[in-house]
């Protein structure tokens, strides 16, 4: 019945046959052990941890323990000394019946690394069993012409001990007609034969009562009796005579109680009496005549009992036919049970584990054994699990299969595994056996909390109340229990210069935010801080999120007019030449307003003017424009008054005065921003290279003319960058207007100024605005970024 599986972990299947793979989780060495049997409980067999060569800590440490085949719990393991010790008292018979050596195979499991160890316990036999004769007498007829030295065989006695405790001789009574003779079997078992001394007269003596004793060979020696009663008949010429010597048959085991097995049959030529046949069992074991019954007169063999393969496999009757006048004779009849698939595979649990931290590595679950009591295909096994798990079988020695996991779990994925381990049969009908397990993925502070938002961003408005809710970030950590308690902290800011424990503060457990007091947009237009959240993992994980603070704007700020200038001092005055055509730009009105959004939108408007209908200011802009041609008839000097109002709830407003003065023969030259005045040179530098390459495939003649052309060209360009912007020592020194705040613009400039002394209509501009870091300004605001101005004496500002 012993039979091999197999299991390929990815195929989920097992088909293992008669091949123990050499794993790394395979067994060490074969030890063998013995004991007394009937020796009491906890009686010492073998330090397990001095023969194994490892420490008696490490028994306990490696989860050591012992597993039978036949999952009996004979031996019990003392972790703390490391003895092996009998679990109960062992009976030789009992456990092995005659079989001799009595042979306990057993396994010693240990983890950390898993290993098996095939171990067996021999159970040596005592002389605790005296022989018994299963009849305590035997009748036996002789004819009175029997010969001398005729020998007849004597039912032998039974004795469940072995080896030299079993029966070793038989002694008869002392008498002057027969010996015993001790003959052997082919099996090795001796049996007694009476032996005929001398001739037998019925009419001397009819009768004779004897005593047949069986002796064992323990010390001392236990015997048994049975008394032969010898009757001497008249003669009888022939013995019956069977049909056949050894008859033979199969029988399922399955067989119900009645079955006819076979039909033994022998003949006797006499007549009368002496040729009447009766048919027994001779020299057979309890167990035969238990399970077999024998018609007497018909010579069929009768199912009494049902029969087990796993049990028995085949059964040897010795039959007697015995004739009227005392003759007999004797055949064998071999039963063998035939092997049904009527027994389901088993699987013993030798190791389990319900719960796995997450994250581990390739870890053992379970360890068991399974085992099927069949034989031949109804042996063979297949096991496997469930497929789309990740879990694998592992096969091991001694038909020890270990559940794995095929690698890291994550709890958060799934937390709960059922796994069915199946163990199917190859027999007709199949039979299996289910094992379910339950497996607990057990949390690992794998998780850093996580917020809902990477960044978050908040409006307060400005002037607000202290200690008020401006808003709550939230984290969640896919870990349980204490692993996903998150609790929220302020970081330290970036910007050392940010008063951050002044101005906010977060609750840590549900990490609302609150404004510490009051926020000025003029001073603070926004700032961003950063919040963590950390878990109660050991160790703990955090996360961070950015928080941005926008305040918003209320209208508490007045437009501020820029240019022209409402200082007090002498007035600027823009020329206009008197042949300035309609829309021509006079001026351009700039204002900032120190709020934002809608509530720095400028509008402007012409409150007043000299001549209405002369100048138009455009409202998104402030540029003053002419509206229509400027005739002799027009005053020379105009003065207006520009309103300009911002566009918040109530408006503000303020005003500017300009002063306007008509001229004749005024020209208005152009002038480039600096910005865009490298980029002739760099176009002519271009055409030259362009120029002096394809010159460079044409004649001679071509390439010099070229070539000249060229040098005229950079030298013109040259002076010309060079005159373009120069400081001149005349009353216009260079310097820097500043203009801040916003309105119309989007943020705060420096325009650089420079002045060409050379040019006839001595014209200046703002070449190149200074922009300064406006990391603070709301990225909402947008303006016009560019504004021509001219000034009093007709200069074009850009």
């Amino acid at each position: 019945m012993a039979v091999t599986e197999s299991c390929f972990p990815r195929q989920r299947q097992v088909l293992f046959l008669f091949v123990f793979w050499g794993v790394s989780l395979a067994g060490s060495g074969f030890g063998r052990y013995s004991v007394m049997e009937e020796a009491e409980r906890g009686s010492f067999v073998v330090n397990l941890a001095k023969d194994l060569g490892l420490a008696v800590g490490e028994l306990a440490a490696r989860g050591t323990r012992v597993v039978s085949d036949d999952n009996e719990q004979y031996l019990l393991l003392d972790s703390q000394t490391g003895n092996l010790l009998t679990n109960e008292k062992l009976d030789r018979e009992q456990l092995c019946g005659s079989t001799e050596p009595c042979i306990l195979y057993f396994q010693i499991l240990m983890d950390d690394p898993f290993q098996i160890y095939r171990a067996e316990l021999r159970v040596r036999d005592t002389n605790d069993h005296s022989p018994v004769f299963q009849e305590k007498e035997t009748a036996l007829k002789i004819p009175e012409n029997t010969a001398e030295g005729t020998a007849f065989r004597l039912e032998r006695a039974q004795d469940p001990d072995g080896g030299l405790n079993s029966i070793q001789n038989y002694t008869i009574s002392p008498n002057s007609f027969f010996h015993i003779k001790i003959s052997g079997s082919d099996e090795g078992v001796i049996y007694p034969e009476l032996v005929l001394d001398k001739a037998l007269d019925r009419e001397e003596q009819g009768e004779l009562s004897l005593t047949l004793t069986a002796l064992d060979g323990g010390s001392p020696p236990r015997s048994g009796t049975s008394t032969v009663h010898i009757v001497v008949l008249d003669v009888n010429d022939n013995a019956p005579q069977f049909t056949q010597a050894l008859y033979e048959t199969q029988v399922p085991e399955n067989s119900p109680v009645g079955s006819l097995i076979v039909k033994v049959s022998a003949e006797d030529v006499d007549s009368g009496v002496n040729g009447e046949v009766a048919y027994s069992f001779f020299d057979v074991s309890e167990n035969i005549r238990t399970t077999f019954q024998i018609n007497p007169f018909s010579g069929e063999i009768f199912l009494r009992e049902l029969l087990d393969y796993e049990l028995v496999h085949s059964y040897k009757l010795n039959i007697q036919a015995i004739d009227g006048g005392g003759l007999s004779a004797r055949c064998r009849v071999l039963v063998e049970v035939l092997d049904i698939n009527d027994n389901p595979p088993e699987l013993i649990m030798s190791s389990f584990s319900n719960y796995i931290a997450e994250n581990s590595p390739e870890t053992a679950l379970a360890v068991f054994k399974i085992k099927d009591r069949d034989s031949g295909e109804n042996g063979k096994m297949v096991c496997y699990i469930q497929e789309n798990l990740p879990f694998l079988l592992k096969p091991s020695v001694e038909n020890f299969y270990i559940l794995m996991t095929e690698g890291a779990l994550d709890r958060e994925s799934r937390a709960e595994y059922n796994i069915i381990i199946t163990v199917t049969d190859l027999g007709i009908p199949r039979l299996k056996t289910e094992h379910n397990l339950t497996v607990w993925v057990s949390d690992v502070n794998d998780n850093a909390p996580a917020f809902t938002q990477s960044s978050y961003i908040l409006f307060v408005r400005e002037n607000n109340s202290p200690a008020l809710h401006i808003g709550t970030v939230s984290a969640t950590d896919r870990d349980s229990g204490t692993n996903a308690q998150v609790t929220y902290s302020l970081l330290p800011p970036q910007d050392t210069h940010l008063p951050l424990a002044s101005l906010v503060s977060i609750n840590a457990d549900n990490g609302h935010l609150f404004a510490l007091r009051s926020l000025d947009y003029e001073a603070l237009q926004a700032f961003e801080f950063r919040v963590g959240a950390t878990d109660r993992g050991s160790p703990a994980l955090s996360s961070e999120a950015l928080v941005r603070v926008l305040v918003l704007d209320a209208n508490d700020n007045s437009p501020f007019v820029l240019y022209p200038l409402q200082n007090g001092s002498a007035p600027c005055t823009e020329l206009v030449p008197r042949a300035a055509e309609p829309g021509y730009l006079v001026t351009k009105v700039v204002a900032v307003d120190g709020d934002s959004g809608q509530n720095a939108w400028l509008s402007f408007q012409l409150l007043k003017a000299t001549e209405p209908g002369l100048f138009g200011v455009w409202a998104h802009n402030g540029e003053v424009r002419t509206a229509r041609l400027l005739s002799e008839r027009d005053a020379a000097k105009h003065r207006l008054l520009v309103l300009v109002k911002d566009n918040g709830e109530p408006p503000r407003s303020a005003t500017a005065t300009l002063h306007v003065l008509l001229v004749d023969g005024f020209s208005q030259p152009y002038l480039q921003l600096p910005e865009a005045a490298p980029a002739p040179a760099q176009a002519d530098s271009l055409t030259v290279y362009l120029v002096v390459a394809l010159a460079s495939v044409s004649s001679l003649f071509l390439f010099s003319v070229l070539l000249f052309v060229a040098v005229r060209l950079c030298r013109r360009n040259r002076a010309a960058s060079v005159g373009r912007c120069s400081v001149p020592e005349g009353p216009f020194p260079e310097h820097l207007v500043d203009v801040s705040g916003t309105g119309t613009l989007s943020q705060s400039y420096q325009y650089e100024v420079c002045l060409s002394g050379g040019s006839e209509t001595s014209a200046f501009k703002f070449l190149k605005p200074i922009i300064p870091d406006i990391q603070a300004q709301d990225p909402r605001k947008k303006v016009e970024e560019n504004s021509t101005f001219r000034n009093s004496f007709g200069f074009n500002i850009q």
